[in-house]
């Protein structure tokens, strides 16, 4: 248990601390290295790649049409269910948030438009590694689908069997993409990006994955010409604000699951109540012992915090510090604090609202910002799937008016073409 009042400010920054990634150098050269090794060998990079990181030999690296629609045999009714129920949830939600073009005269005869278009084609990462992940599938397929993107391309790494989970399948298909490629890694990214003989190259990647797939979806985006990015998303990571009255089972519940996610997550409970941090203690033992993946949570659990304020606005500034991915706020009178969580990529308010909600079913986006990237990236949302553009539209009256004013600052800028564009409009 960490006393936040007692760090000086050098601690209270160390606490906050994420957990290691690897070196930055040595990372930064090995991605390098792996894109630079799809750009120049393309496909036989791709099979050479599955081969050593996957351990997978695959016949080809696209699925066939027949093996996409084939999902739907293998995939237990109440899984689909569950998976409809989910689409269904994200699709009505994002499909809220579809932008209107404007128009505006900002002076007599100037006409200015801001307008939308979906994003012509994108790549979709969907992390294999320990658990196969079609909610990702829903959360970045049914946006680009709403959005209207013309081309979505999947990647996710294969699994023993020289595929992916009928579960991603059947996702997929729901969401209308029958371009699913068997790679993974940085790889996938590099693949997506530069274009390979089986993979044409794409607008811009979205997804989460591990440190290799975040520092190769930055180094090309800035490739020249190189596709845009959502976020840097990396390893996921959850705080919970908890007060004395919360339920300790359900604070240590929503630690774990995040904890179970892989070994480089990181929970971390903020609580006035020293006795409420001591019974979380204690369910996490208890509940651990009983979860499927209790090695891998168990390692995460090495990278938890537990941190006592002496109130509630203090466990909020925490948590403002820290920038979680989720934050979950369980404490008395929850929705009041709502204005004073700054920084957040997704925030979950009450005892009745679990993580676990808005990573399948409440219908918002699960893809969002970690390690502090909250501060100032955005939750996924249909708005990335798109682009703007602006319109303008003057008359000969409309130029006269607002003619001189372009002319001067031109002038003062020494830009004499600029100027003298306006001026032979209007001496004609």
């Amino acid at each position: 248990m960490i006393d936040w009042g007692k760090l000086d400010k050098n601690a209270q920054q160390q606490a906050l601390s994420r957990p290691a990634q690897q070196s930055s150098d040595t990372l930064k050269a090995s991605v390098s290295e792996i894109i630079s090794y799809v750009a120049q060998e393309k496909d036989a990079a791709l099979y050479a790649l599955n081969k050593k990181f996957d351990k997978v030999d695959v016949p080809a690296l696209r699925l066939s049409v027949k093996d996409i629609e084939s999902s739907a045999n293998s995939v237990s009714d109440e899984v689909k269910q569950a998976i409809q129920t989910a689409y269904d949830n994200i699709k009505r939600f994002h499909e809220a948030q579809r932008p209107e073009d404007i128009q505006v005269t900002t002076q007599a005869g100037v006409l200015c438009e801001l307008k939308h278009d979906a994003i012509a084609s994108v790549g979709l990462y969907i992390p294999g590694g320990t658990a196969p992940l079609p909610s990702t599938v829903l959360m970045l397929g049914v946006a680009a689908q709403v959005a209207g993107c013309q081309r979505k391309v999947l990647c996710s790494p294969p699994n023993a069997q020289g595929s992916v989970s009928a579960e991603i399948r059947y996702a997929a298909t729901l969401c209308g993409i029958d371009e699913i490629y068997l790679v993974g890694g940085a790889q996938a990214i590099a693949a997506m990006a530069l274009g390979t003989e089986s993979i044409a190259p794409v607008d811009k990647i979205f997804g989460p994955g591990n440190s290799f797939v975040t520092e190769a979806k930055q180094q090309v985006s800035q490739l020249a010409g190189g596709p845009a990015i959502d976020m840097p998303a990396g390893p996921s990571e959850v705080l919970v604000i908890a007060d004395a009255q919360a339920n300790p089972a359900f604070v240590a519940a929503d630690l774990l699951s995040q904890a179970e996610h892989g070994t480089d997550s990181q929970a971390v409970l903020v609580s006035e109540s020293d006795a409420l941090i001591q019974a979380v203690q204690d369910e996490i033992t208890k509940q651990l012992a009983n979860l499927s993946r209790k090695e891998i949570a168990t390692e995460a659990m090495q990278h938890s915090r537990f941190i006592l304020t002496d109130n509630v606005q203090t466990s909020i500034e925490v948590s403002n510090a820290y920038a979680p991915e989720h934050l979950i706020v369980q404490v008395a009178n929850a929705r009041e604090q709502l204005p004073l969580l700054k920084n957040a990529g997704s925030i979950f308010v009450g005892q009745w609202s679990p993580e676990s909600a808005g990573d399948y079913a409440s219908g918002t986006n699960h893809v969002l910002p970690t390690y502090g990237y909250a501060r100032a990236y955005s939750s996924l949302g249909l708005a990335d799937f798109m682009r703007r553009y602006t319109v303008q539209e003057l008359s000969y009256e409309g130029l006269q008016t607002i003619g001189p004013a372009i002319m001067s600052l031109a002038g003062a800028e020494g830009l004499d073409a600029h100027r003298q564009a306006v001026a032979i409009r209007l001496e004609n």
